[in-house]
Formats: structure tokens, sequence, C-alpha cells
């Protein structure tokens, strides 16, 4: 198998993305979850079109359309090593949290998994 030309582009943190996305398409393949490509360089029009058409920065990396039986929702911001939240970030997870959805921030796949395997606890999926 070749290599892509553009992995030496990917960051830890993409990384630890597509290994989330990947466990969740694995042990949970009904369920709708997406990735918010909020992250990147941006030139100046790309910034004036993402925030006319309503574009927000701070939504998490990981949003799971799937109700449980006490949330609305999983969202999950990932972060690599001894990275923290952002303000906007933070301010996201809690706007999240108080419309009923289980929203926080991990830092290793493992608590990726544990958080998901938490939400889906009493889910045949």
């Amino acid at each position: 198998m070749r290599n892509n030309p553009f992995e030496k582009y990917l960051t830890k943190e993409d990384r630890l993305q597509n290994q989330v996305m990947a466990y969740l398409r694995i042990k949970y393949p009904k369920i709708l979850a997406i990735h918010v490509p909020n992250e990147g360089r941006r030139s100046p029009f790309e910034r004036y079109k993402f925030k006319y058409l309503g574009g927000k920065s701070g939504v998490p990396d990981i949003l799971v359309f799937h109700q449980n039986d006490f949330k609305a929702g999983l969202a999950i911001e990932l972060k690599v090593g001894y990275n923290k939240p952002t303000e906007n970030q933070k301010d996201c997870l809690k706007r999240l949290k108080m419309a009923n959805w289980e929203a926080e921030w991990v830092n290793t796949y493992e608590n990726a998994v544990t958080l998901i395997d938490k939400y889906f606890i009493n889910y045949d999926l």
C-alpha cells in the first residue's frame, strides 16, 4: 500500500480524531456521528464565508446525534496531551450541557472510548 502524500501534514489531534471516528463507525455503526470541521487556517474570504453561513467557533470536534435515556446527544471536544479547550470551546460545551447534551472534552483515545461506551451503555447498536 502506498503512503498518502498528505499524511505528513496530519497533526496528533487529526490522528486521534480519525481513531475515535473509526471506533464509532465500527462499534456503533447505526448511529449518526460527524466531525465538525472548525479547525485549520482559513483565508480572509473563507473566514468571512464561514461566519456568513452561520459557522461558530468552539463547536466540539465530534457530534453524535443519538438520544439515550438521559441526554439528547453526545458532543466530544478532542485535545492531545496537555492541551485544554479554548474559552469558546468551554462556552459551547456549557451551552450543549444546558440543552441536555452529554458534552465533554477528552485528551486520549482511551478517555474518548470510555465516554462513548458509557453514553451507549444500555443500547444494543
